[in-house]
């Protein structure tokens, strides 16, 4: 289970492109910005989640 370190990283690409998107949004002045901004929220979010879930399952693992 070795991947679970690494798709976590993959929540940080997503919220990155939908802090960008999201600029992009304002700047052209097109609705749906707040929904761009809301989506990379929760993608943050879901890093630190899925980070603290790979942390636990490394740390139960070498116990056993």
């Amino acid at each position: 289970m070795n991947y679970l370190k690494y798709t976590q990283y993959v929540y940080l690409a997503f919220a990155v492109y939908f802090i960008y998107d999201g600029v992009i949004k304002i700047n052209e002045g097109n609705n749906g910005a707040t929904l761009s901004f809301i989506i990379a929220g929760m993608a943050v979010f879901m890093f630190f989640f899925r980070r603290k879930f790979a942390r636990k399952f490394d740390d139960r693992n070498k116990k056993q």
